[in-house]
């Protein structure tokens, strides 16, 4: 696979990037939970409070939050608009966000995420190349072939983009992160745990609904 240009765009993602939420240099705590996105950035939903996850597969605090997310996506108000998002924000993390990419264009999320998770962090698994995650899609059943050519295709480096410049505008530094309606930034050094970062979730998507309610 032919080493992409716009993981150099600039973006300066790289060199902050953490594979933790826990270091030194995370935004400072705003006393609540949650740090301040200013500018805030635009959603892709108008109509529907807007979460984002930004996380990478190779992240274990990330593998960790996984329960405790997937329990509050699974019980979340009809109002919030859950979405995940897989920058590279080193540039050794592209492979896995290629392979989120592929899965989400191809439609197969559901069929490739935990077991990709539980692959690298419960089996061992040393999927770190394309070629690795290549063999691995085609044990789950899935089309190989078609997932190697999405993983390298146009619309994956779109998504890929699209995914760090959102990051670089929340300012996000390390994953997992929460980025809630364009407008606030969370996660674990932030909220103090993980069960603190779904009560900031459910604080503020509550009373932005409630804002975009009145108008």
């Amino acid at each position: 696979m032919k080493k992409r240009d716009f993981l150099k765009s600039g973006l300066g993602l790289s060199a902050l990037a953490l594979s933790a939420p826990y270091a030194s240099n995370v935004l400072a705590q705003s006393g609540q939970g949650y740090q301040v996105i200013d500018p805030p950035l635009n959603t892709r939903v108008t109509d529907k409070v807007e979460v984002i996850e930004y996380f990478w597969f190779g992240c274990p605090h990330c593998f960790a939050f996984e329960p405790t997310i997937n329990a509050w996506k699974d019980q979340k108000p009809d109002y919030v608009e859950f979405v995940r998002e897989a920058p590279p924000l080193n540039p050794s993390w592209e492979p896995h966000s290629r392979s989120f990419y592929a899965a989400e264009l191809m439609g197969v999320t559901e069929e490739f995420l935990e077991p990709m998770f539980n692959a690298i962090h419960v089996e061992r698994r040393a999927l770190r190349s394309p070629k690795q995650i290549v063999k691995f899609v085609g044990e789950l059943g899935l089309d190989a072939d078609k997932f190697e050519k999405t993983m390298d295709s146009f619309a994956a480096n779109t998504r890929i983009n699209q995914a760090m410049q959102m990051a670089s505008g929340s300012k996000i530094t390390g994953v997992p992160s929460i980025v809630i309606n364009g407008k606030f930034l969370t996660g674990g050094s932030l909220a103090g745990s993980n069960e603190n970062v779904i009560k900031v979730i459910n604080e503020l998507t509550a009373s932005e609904h409630a804002a975009m309610a009145k108008g």
